[in-house]
């Protein structure tokens, strides 16, 4: 895909995401970062892991001011922490070369991420149920059934 192909479609994916999915979209890009950094730190390629390092940072400063402590305080906190956390062993692997911190990093998020997912596909459910509730379908009566009986 030509780069400015792969730009607009990911800005359109971007402009047209749910808050749900824009998070989602955060995770995988952190991960993807990471994931890029771990070679580069293997082959001593200080520069590229540097790079991609510092792009999985900003991603986690961006997951944490988007925090909304004034709607789960308590929650909030526990997860500023937590990116908090991930934050300084990405700076670590950047700082000490450290594959193990960054290891420990990439598994904190692929976790998150997997959290986020279980999450999304429980509100979905509910949405949908919630959906169905409200839906004013006619009850059955003798000419559907008769329909349905002569199609099936």
């Amino acid at each position: 895909m030509k780069p400015q192909v792969a730009q607009n479609y990911l800005r359109t994916r971007v402009l047209t995401a749910t808050p749900e999915q824009l998070q989602l979209m955060l995770y995988d890009g952190a991960i993807r970062f990471c994931e890029q950094a771990r070679p580069a730190l293997e082959k001593k390629d200080w520069q590229t892991s540097y790079n991609m390092l510092s792009k999985a940072q900003r991603i986690i400063t961006e997951l944490t001011t988007s925090l909304r402590h004034d709607v789960h305080p308590e929650m909030c906190a526990r997860l500023a922490g937590l990116y908090n956390y991930v934050f300084r062993l990405l700076i670590n692997a950047s700082v000490k070369h450290t594959i193990p911190s960054l290891d420990e990093a990439l598994n904190i998020l692929k976790f998150q991420r997997e959290t986020w997912m279980m999450l999304m596909d429980q509100l979905s459910k509910q949405k949908a149920a919630s959906v169905a509730r409200n839906m004013d379908i006619p009850a059955p009566n003798a000419r559907m059934e008769a329909s349905i009986s002569l199609q099936g």
